[in-house]
């Protein structure tokens, strides 16, 4: 079992998608929930996601990005089908204790979003990508296809909901995080040890003492966009920190909200 990341003797130079097997290493999974903090990021959310999912009349939905499994579970909770997705073993077996403990029996499935069709073989209302996981993909061409895979999962009205950290401010104007709205544990620090224009490495340290590190693309909002547009989808909104108003240096996250049919009522 690994329980040691590694980075080797540059790790400003792990841009690959495929290294994240190496970051989410057991004893980096085990605190995870700590950073999280199930019950604030709950509170801090309410029920937007669930929102989002109802008015649009959705039943199946599709966790891409399941992790130690807080939003399959909320979802669960709220009567929706989910089957839930991971690159990483260590996450999945995570998320299934989780959702066990909750009362649930959650459907898992081990999967690369650059080659989801030949693991999950379902069609689906909803696709998430959710918690900054988009940000792991460190070449375009890993992103685009990432995001041909979520299209083709979809059923024809189908919705993507993909978040990502504010990093336009975080490049444009230095790191600040208000921490009440995603990472909410009081007692871990998770800031950017280094940021460029093509790699963002965080720092997580908790109250142990013990520190891990993340090795991420800093993806700009509107190159997001256009992306998600490029592969298909109709129309994309963005809300900042939940909000359907806001400015664009204030918010600490961003969720992207992309309709694959148009809807000529939806804002763009």
């Amino acid at each position: 079992m690994q329980t040691k990341q590694q980075f080797g003797c540059n790790p400003l130079k792990i841009r690959d998608t495929d290294h994240y097997k190496e970051e989410y290493v057991h004893s980096f999974v085990e605190k995870w929930d700590k950073l999280i903090d199930w019950q604030k990021r709950a509170e801090s959310e309410g029920k937007f996601f669930i929102k989002v999912l109802k008015e649009r009349g959705v039943c199946r939905v599709l966790d891409v990005a399941t992790g130690t499994g807080f939003h399959s579970v909320q979802l669960l909770k709220a009567g929706f089908r989910v089957i839930s997705a991971d690159g990483s073993p260590t996450m999945l077996a995570k998320a299934f204790e989780n959702a066990k403990r909750h009362g649930f029996i959650m459907r898992t499935v081990q999967a690369d979003w650059r080659w989801l069709n030949q693991d999950v073989h379902n069609r689906f209302d909803a696709v998430i990508c959710l918690g900054n996981s988009f940000t792991h993909l460190f070449s375009e061409h890993d992103r685009r296809r990432a995001l041909a895979e979520f299209y083709s999962m979809l059923e024809p009205d189908g919705i993507l909901i993909l978040d990502q950290r504010n990093y336009d401010s975080i490049l444009n104007n230095g790191f600040s995080s208000k921490h009440i709205y995603y990472y909410c544990g009081k007692d871990v620090k998770a800031e950017p040890e280094y940021i460029d224009e093509g790699l963002a490495r965080f720092r997580y340290e908790f109250q142990d003492h013990s520190v891990f590190h993340l090795n991420m693309f800093p993806l700009r909002s509107e190159y997001t966009r256009r992306l998600i547009k490029e592969v298909g989808f109709q129309s994309v909104q963005t809300y900042g920190d939940f909000q359907e108003t806001f400015h664009e240096d204030d918010p600490d996250f961003l969720v992207h909200i992309a309709e694959k049919s148009y809807d000529s009522t939806d804002g763009e």
